[in-house]
């Protein structure tokens, strides 16, 4: 399931036709459970590893920014919001599907890919390929690209996207792993998938916002991250969380354009908090210090958008 540039505009400026009331928990205004219909299919649960497949040439600070994004989901801290707290919203998916198992992220492995072994310029198979990589049973691997790769779609469709692959054979059976992709924007499309840390492509044109971590192109990978996350563990294989077609659905967080704090509309962010140093502009904290910008995630007892600010 990609995560498109273009749709994500287009939402963008049909939230009023939702009706949408953008406050810090305001959305439709309908029964709980109703905007994102469950089919029944199974969500991620258990123990889950997290492997990162690094394509292409990344500073090891960047790597840093995201595998403390990806600690930070599990990783209880004193100062709040945090991105822990963000993330617990998507617990309220498991007890409408009645699930017994509760989901356990844990930051696995990270696999470096340097080399641009498979060229620069990637097909979604070639995608697929990396992310069997990392680990096929009760895994999420996410393949991270470089500012200078380009994929079938980046940009011009899809800021990144998240789908399943068949694992190798064992004991007879096949396992089933979950896979994200995200390609950094910083050179190819900020404007698409890096708002709102860069000007936007169309729509209301407002001064983009100082990323957290002073990285644009990674800033917003975290983001596009975050929400095919959290796509990913509530319908992980296209049959369980969703509102549309099964190969263009809305998803826990894509069901939120734009939305990231209390005051958003189109074109305009929220009412987020403020670095009073370096001025960025952030929702949430994580470990190490770290401050990071999170979408809004659908949350299905309230029917509503779920911000931290």
């Amino acid at each position: 399931m990609a995560l498109s540039a273009h749709k994500f505009l287009q939402l963008l400026f049909l939230v009023t036709l939702f009706h949408i009331s953008l406050g810090v928990r305001n959305l439709v205004q309908v029964q709980p459970g109703q905007l994102l219909q469950y089919h029944k299919g199974p969500l991620l649960s258990g123990k889950i590893s997290f492997n990162l497949i690094w394509y292409g040439d990344f500073k090891p600070s960047q790597r840093a920014i995201i595998s403390d994004f990806i600690t930070s989901l599990s990783s209880t801290t004193s100062t709040q919001p945090s991105v822990a707290t963000w993330w617990r919203t998507t617990e309220n998916y498991y007890q409408l599907a009645n699930s017994k198992r509760p989901l356990s992220l844990t930051l696995t492995n990270q696999i470096l890919e340097e080399g641009y072994p498979l060229g620069k310029k990637l097909t979604s198979k070639q995608i697929l390929q990396l992310a069997s990589k990392g680990q096929q049973k009760n895994a999420i691997n996410v393949v991270l690209t470089a500012s200078d790769v380009t994929v079938d779609g980046f940009c011009s469709s899809r800021c990144g996207t998240h789908g399943s692959g068949i694992g190798s054979q064992s004991g007879g059976k096949r396992s089933r792993f979950a896979y994200i992709w995200v390609g950094n924007s910083e050179t190819q499309c900020p404007g698409y998938c890096a708002w709102p840390f860069h000007q936007p492509v169309y729509g209301p044109q407002s001064p983009p916002l100082v990323a957290p971590n002073n990285d644009v192109g990674v800033d917003g990978m975290v983001i596009n991250l975050a929400s095919l996350l959290a796509g990913t563990v509530t319908n992980p294989f296209g049959n369980a969380f969703f509102q549309g077609t099964p190969q263009a659905p809305l998803e826990a967080s894509s069901a939120c354009p734009g939305v990231y704090a209390k005051g958003a509309y189109p074109g305009y962010a929220g009412d987020l908090l403020v670095d009073p140093t370096t001025g960025a502009s952030y929702n949430a904290h994580g470990v190490n210090g770290r401050k990071y910008l999170v979408p809004a995630i659908y949350d299905p007892k309230t029917a509503t958008c779920s911000t931290l600010v």
